[in-house]
């Protein structure tokens, strides 16, 4: 019975990917029956036996060496980021936990404290679901003006960004390459997944967009790994136009489940003033 594990489905979802000109390998004419390389095509690329391989695409075998998984992250040639992700799903497949549900979060104090002293800058603070548990004034205003600006308050009202992108019409406005950012949050996800495998919220979370959105359904069959970091976006905000912001996802030692989201332009840019006149609108509708 071929029932695979995350490091399964994320071993085929690969090597699905890549094509035998990818690696030097002949096609022998185009009559080939699976997309991407075979099993054993693969298991010959990182030098290991095609029935082990195959075992650990279907689950059977979960405890590969660091060897063997670093051979076959050459072979796919993975990204670091994505080497660090097999590595992951290896580590934790044989101590899968049942899932669970965690208790609420709330902003740390010491991030609330941050946000309201950064008045010029667009922030917010998000949980291990990517839930919004915090933003700024300008924050609010730059990424979810069309909300009320105390939802993060509640768990019952939180936004929560994974589920805005793909299923909030005026946050899928926003972004300009709209199907870049789905790409990156899917991504996130599938790493926060690797991180956080008994979490029953984030597993409802992506049950839910994968029923709502066909577009994510996709997305998360191909199982990219794209870690939050520093990433540049083009903006159309309905209120100051057109705007290119640079996102960076901050992590907090002391809350590592909590990371800290700014939102900046380049200083004297027509973005950087497309922010101030923003900032000025918060000011006078406050």
């Amino acid at each position: 019975m071929d029932v695979r594990s995350p490091l399964g489905e994320f071993l085929q979802a690969r090597r699905s990917q890549i094509s035998p000109a990818d690696v030097g390998l002949p096609r022998y004419g185009d009559r080939r029956r699976v997309s991407g390389l075979r099993r054993e095509e693969l298991a010959m690329l990182a030098g290991v036996s095609a029935g082990y391989y195959t075992r650990l695409e279907q689950g059977q075998s979960l405890n590969a060496s660091t060897e063997v998984l670093d051979a076959i992250a050459t072979a796919m040639r993975l990204s670091p980021a994505e080497r660090d992700h097999l590595h992951l799903l290896s580590a934790t497949a044989p101590r899968r936990p049942r899932p669970s549900s965690p208790p609420d979060e709330e902003a740390d104090a010491a991030l609330r404290t941050l946000l309201t002293a950064m008045r010029d800058v667009p922030a917010l603070v998000v949980g291990r679901r990517n839930d919004v548990l915090a933003w700024n004034r300008p924050g609010h205003a730059l990424l979810a003006g069309h909300l009320d600006a105390d939802a993060p308050d509640s768990p019952e009202t939180r936004p929560n960004m994974s589920r805005m992108v793909f299923l909030d019409a005026h946050t899928r406005a926003l972004y300009r390459d709209w199907a870049g950012k789905a790409r990156a949050v899917v991504g996130n996800l599938r790493i926060m997944t690797a991180h956080h495998p008994g979490d029953a919220g984030l597993a409802a979370l992506i049950g839910e967009l994968a029923i709502e959105s066909t577009e994510f359904a996709t997305l998360w069959a191909d199982h990219p790994v794209l870690p939050c970091g520093r990433d540049v976006y083009e903006l159309t905000h309905p209120l100051v136009g057109d705007l290119t912001a640079t996102q960076q996802t901050l992590r907090v030692p002391q809350t590592p489940h909590q990371s800290l989201i700014t939102i900046t332009a380049e200083p004297d840019s027509p973005s950087s003033a497309a922010l101030t006149m923003l900032l000025q609108l918060c000011a006078g509708h406050r």
